[in-house]
C-alpha cells in the first residue's frame, strides 16, 4: 500500500473510534472479449455506452457490498439484474453485508485497509456524506466524477452535491429524499383541527395545542425519543437546516451557542416538548408503533423514509395517513432539507468489478421497467424503497399512482414534490461524528428533565469548544 494512502487513513482514524474488519477474496483480473472497446470500458472512461457486440466479461467471484438497514431487499433487484446479464457476468454472485450503521461500515473499511488486507475490502458501500468525507480523504473511494457527470442533468437537482469534495464526486447517488410531514387525517377530522395550518411551524404548534385540548391530552402532536435519534431526526436532518442554523462558521469556529438559527431550531423543539405536545417514546420501537395504531400520535416531522416504517408496522391506520411538505419557519421560508445517500465504489487497487457496479447502478436508476417491477415487489412485502433520482422516471405514471395506505393520495408523487424549495443541509465536516455525540448527550439530559434547553445549548457550545475546538471545513 502506498505510503501516502496509509498516512491519509491514519488521519481518518482521528475522526472517530474505529473497529472491526471483514471481507472475502476476489479475482485478480478481468477477462475482456477481443475486438473493439467494450461497453463497460466506455463507462469507465466516463462515456455513455453505445450499442456494441463486444462486451467486457467479468470473472467468476462474489461482489461484496456493505449496507445498513434492510439490504436484503436491494439484493433482490441486483440478483435479478445479474440473472438478466449473464452474458457479461456468467459466474458472478453478490452479497450485501449488513452493518449496524454507516459509521461502522466506514470503520471496517478503514481498519481493513490499515491492516493491508486489500483483498478483504468490499467492492462497494452504501454510505452517507459524513462517512464519504472520511473515506475519500483516506483515498479509499473511487473518483466517479467523469462517469457520473454525464448523468447529472438527468437527475433530481443536487443529487451529487453531498458526495462532491474539492470538485470531485466520490459517490453515485442512491437516493435524495425530502423531510416531510406525515399526518393522520382521521385524527384531525375527529377533533375538527385543520391540518392546512401546519404549513408553518407556528401553525404546527397551534395544531398540537388544539389536538391536546380537544382530546383531553390523549393525542400527541408527535414524539420525542430519549436517545440519539432526537438529534438525528429533529435536529441535524430537520429543524437545524430549516432554521438556517450553524454548528460552525465558515472558518470552522464553533458558533452553535450564539447562532440565531440554532436558537430558533432548539427553541421550537423546546416549545413542543415543554408544552407536552410530544409523546416520549423511542422511535422505531414497538411502544411507538402501538401508540400510532391507537391514534395517540397525529404527525411525524421526519424524512420520507418513514413511509416504510408506517407501512410495515402501522397497518391498523392504513388509509388514514397523508403527507405534506414540512412546515416552514416564516422568517426563513424554505422546506425540509433533502437527505442523500450514495453508492460508493471502493478504491482497492484493481477493483475488477468497478465497471460492472457502474452498470448495475445505472440500470437501477434509469431502467424504468426493471425499477417498476422491483418496487411493486417491495410494496407487496411492505418493504423499503426510495423514489428514483431520474427525473424522467419520476414523470412515469407509475410514480404518480394513488396509494390506499395514504387514502388515495400518491405518496410517491408527493415525495417528489416535497423536494421543491428544500433547505440546504448543514455543512459536513470530519468532526461531525464527535460533535453529534456531544450534542446528543446534552439533548438526552434535557429530555430527561435534568436541564433546561438554554443550559443544554450552553453546554453543547462549551463542550464542543473544549473537545473539538475547530472543525475542518472541506470545500
Amino acid at each position: 500500500m502506498k505510503k501516502r494512502t496509509v498516512c491519509l487513513m491514519v488521519a481518518a482514524l482521528a475522526a472517530g473510534t474505529l473497529c472491526g474488519c471483514s471481507g472475502s477474496e476476489k479475482p485478480a483480473e478481468t477477462t475482456v472479449a477481443s475486438g473493439a472497446q467494450s461497453e463497460a470500458a466506455k463507462e469507465d472512461e466516463g462515456k455513455k455506452p453505445e450499442a456494441s457486440e463486444e462486451k467486457t466479461v467479468y470473472p467468476a467471484g462474489t461482489i461484496t457490498i456493505y449496507g445498513t438497514g434492510q439490504p436484503q431487499y436491494l439484493k433482490e433487484y441486483f440478483d435479478a439484474w445479474l440473472e438478466r446479464n449473464r452474458d457479461i457476468a456468467p459466474e458472478v454472485t453478490l452479497e450485501i453485508v449488513q452493518n449496524e450503521s454507516q459509521a461502522k461500515s466506514r470503520e471496517k473499511i478503514t481498519m481493513t485497509a490499515l491492516a493491508g488486507a486489500e483483498d478483504d475490502l468490499p467492492d462497494a458501500v452504501y454510505i452517507d456524506p459524513v462517512n464519504i468525507l472520511d473515506l475519500a480523504q483516506a483515498g479509499l473511494l473511487r473518483d466517479e466524477t467523469e462517469f457520473v457527470s454525464q448523468y447529472i442533468d438527468e437527475m433530481v437537482e443536487g443529487a451529487t452535491n453531498d458526495a462532491t469534495i474539492s470538485g470531485k464526486i466520490y459517490g453515485l447517488p442512491e437516493s435524495v429524499r425530502p423531510n416531510v410531514l406525515f399526518y393522520n387525517q382521521e385524527i384531525f377530522d375527529k377533533y375538527g383541527v385543520d391540518p392546512a395550518q401546519m404549513s408553518t411551524f407556528e401553525g404546527y404548534v397551534e395544531a398540537g395545542r388544539q389536538l391536546k385540548e380537544k382530546s383531553n391530552g390523549e393525542v400527541y402532536l408527535s414524539y420525542i425519543s430519549p436517545d440519539s435519534m432526537t438529534w438525528r431526526y429533529w435536529g441535524r436532518r430537520g429543524l437545524m437546516p430549516q432554521a438556517g442554523a450553524r454548528i460552525w462558521d465558515e472558518n470552522g469556529q464553533i458558533v452553535l451557542g450564539s447562532d440565531e438559527g440554532a436558537k430558533k431550531a432548539f427553541g421550537m423543539l423546546d416549545t413542543l416538548n415543554s408544552e407536552g405536545l410530544l409523546l416520549k417514546s423511542q422511535i422505531m420501537q414497538p411502544a411507538l408503533y402501538d401508540a400510532v395504531n391507537s391514534q395517540q400520535v397525529a404527525t411525524f416531522y421526519i424524512g420520507a423514509f418513514w413511509d416504510e416504517f408506517l407501512r410495515m408496522n402501522c397497518q391498523a391506520t392504513a388509509g388514514q395517513w397523508r403527507v405534506m411538505p414540512s412546515p416552514v419557519f416564516e422568517e426563513v421560508g424554505t422546506a425540509g432539507a433533502p437527505v442523500s445517500s450514495y453508492f460508493c465504489i471502493v478504491n482497492k487497487g484493481d477493483n475488477v468489478y468497478a465497471g460492472l457496479l457502474e452498470q448495475m447502478w445505472h440500470d437501477f436508476h434509469f431502467d424504468t421497467p426493471s425499477r417498476t417491477e422491483w418496487v411493486k415487489s417491495m410494496e407487496s412485502q411492505n418493504a423499503p424503497y426510495a423514489n428514483p433520482i431520474s427525473t424522467a422516471m419520476l414523470e412515469d405514471e407509475f410514480w404518480k399512482e394513488p396509494s390506499d395506505f395514504y387514502g388515495g393520495q400518491s405518496f410517491r408523487e408527493m415525495e417528489g414534490k416535497c423536494l421543491e424549495n428544500g433547505s440546504p443541509n448543514l455543512v459536513v465536516t470530519p468532526q461531525d461524528a464527535e460533535a453529534d455525540e456531544i450534542i446528543t448527550a446534552e439533548l438526552e439530559t434535557y429530555i430527561a428533565g435534568n436541564q433546561t434547553m438554554e443550559e443544554a445549548i450552553a453546554n453543547m457550545d462549551k463542550n464542543l469548544k473544549a473537545k473539538i475546538g475547530q472543525a475542518e471545513i472541506v470545500k
